[in-house]
């Protein structure tokens, strides 16, 4: 395969992972854009192993990985239940910062292998930095926010004196490292650098994410997103590789772009969620709420309320995903429009633990797109909403955020606390994420329904036939 039918290849590849990221923007266009995504990479895939046979005809091993991996994957993807995606994002993550740093390692032991001059020049000894640090950053990081989504790792801020001085020195001592790999003469053996640097640069992704709590993961997943595109774009530069410069800088610059979109969803800085963000343990409860009264009903009352309302607001939140509730809350709505009620569903951008976590279920409810409505195209309907349904939602729909002095004060929530009913299905009087108390439990228009999300919004399909 010469030169220029490569390059036309990974062109229309690339042209796929444009079209395949457009496509993945709407819920109606999913699915195309997935496919195009698939049809990209198997191109890019196919093309590179034909560049290896031509140039090697050695090509064994790569098969034999791809049929691992292959298989590994499929067998996750068969297993993960959709409560355990924004783990799976976050593991997934790690593996593109690993490559991207055991690549860069095999290119500074063995330069010649890889296409590049030996002694390294100046200028891919850059490229090699770049890709290093950001990597190693990115697996280490994402580890830990694995371990933090997983439960595996407690999701509260670990803070302690002098972290962000100490990050502060590690950073300046993995850029002096970095340095002297640059310009280390080409005589000498420049290993000791490299490897002093990249192991700050394992330790500062560990300690940048520490300090961050699981109110911000969200944040933190499209960020290490962002993070392992740039470090395959750097090792594309050092390869000599268009195909992996043109994909990992769409796969950064869009994971730059969601986390924009997310701090500004949850009214936080980006700086302030690197510097350590807030949040406590998932499930520890509030102190003081023993002492505050809430009204409590069963599925009966629920069934009733709904049913004899003109218009219900669903709220899905992350109780909803762990109860797998979807496809019982489907057929609630449809039960209820035939009563002529009107329902929609209201989505938060950070509702759950990812980005679109909510848009996810819905869909494989196969939901209507057309009943579901984002946060800005919904707030204002709710002053005018007779019920609003809240399933195992917590901090999207905190009334906090709009005072002053809140530790999630002027985070953009849903206003279901302007409806004139609201009913809340919690497991228990647990805290959010955040870690804070939610005054909308206690409202005089609120009633809480105590349970499995599933378990109770099958209990009121009943009481509604």
């Amino acid at each position: 395969m010469s030169a220029n039918q490569v390059a036309l290849w990974y062109l229309v590849a690339s042209i796929c992972f444009i079209f395949a990221l457009k496509g993945l923007s709407h819920p109606t266009t999913a699915r195309r854009g997935n496919a195009l995504g698939i049809i990209g990479m198997a191109i890019a895939v196919v093309v590179t192993l034909a560049v290896v046979y031509s140039a090697s005809k050695n090509v064994a091993m790569i098969l034999i990985g791809i049929a691992v991996g292959g298989a590994i994957g499929a067998v996750i993807a068969r297993r993960v239940q959709m409560t355990q995606m924004p783990e799976l994002v976050a593991a997934f993550h790690s593996l593109v910062g690993m490559a991207a740093v055991l690549i860069a390692i095999a290119a500074v032991h063995n330069p010649t292998a890889l296409g590049l001059a030996n002694p390294i020049p100046a200028g891919n000894k850059l490229e090699l930095f770049i890709g290093t640090f950001i990597g190693a950053i990115t697996f280490s990081g994402s580890v830990i926010a694995f371990g933090k989504l997983s439960g595996r790792i407690r999701s509260a801020p670990v803070i302690f004196p002098g972290q962000q001085l100490l990050n502060l020195a590690i950073g300046v001592a993995m850029v002096g490292f970095g340095i002297w790999f640059f310009m280390a003469d080409p005589r000498e053996h420049y290993w000791l650098p490299y490897v002093v640097m990249t192991g700050l640069a394992f330790l500062l992704g560990f300690l940048l994410i520490i300090p961050i709590g699981g109110a911000d993961m969200p944040v933190v997943i499209s960020m290490l997103n962002s993070y392992s595109g740039w470090a395959a774009a750097g090792i594309g530069f050092s390869l000599n590789n268009p195909m992996l410069i043109i994909s990992g800088s769409l796969v950064g610059s869009s994971g730059a772009i969601l986390s924009y979109i997310m701090c500004k969803a949850m009214n936080r800085s980006f700086i302030s969620v690197i510097l350590g963000g807030f949040g406590a343990e998932g499930g520890t409860a509030v102190a003081g709420t023993e002492q505050k009264q809430v009204k409590s009903g069963s599925a009966d009352d629920v069934a009733f309320m709904l049913s004899n309302a003109d218009s219900v607001i669903i709220v899905p939140g992350y109780g909803l995903a762990v109860a797998r509730a979807q496809h019982a809350v489907k057929e609630m709505a449809n039960a209820l429009r035939e009563k002529g009620v009107n329902v929609r569903y209201a989505i938060h951008p950070v509702a759950g633990r990812m980005p679109g976590h909510m848009n996810v279920l819905l869909a494989e409810a196969e939901v209507p797109y057309d009943q579901v409505f984002e946060m800005e195209d919904i707030n204002s309907d709710f002053g005018s909403t007779d019920v609003v349904l809240v399933l195992g939602a917590n901090d999207v729909v905190n009334p906090l955020a709009e005072v002053k002095g809140s530790a999630i004060y002027g985070m953009p929530i849903l206003e279901a606390h302007h409806a004139r009913t609201v009913i809340v299905n919690k497991r228990s009087m647990a805290a959010g994420y955040a870690g804070l108390d939610n005054p909308l439990f206690y409202m005089d228009k609120t009633m809480m329904v105590f349970g499995d999300a599933k378990k109770v919004v099958e209990d009121i399909v009943k009481a509604l036939a």
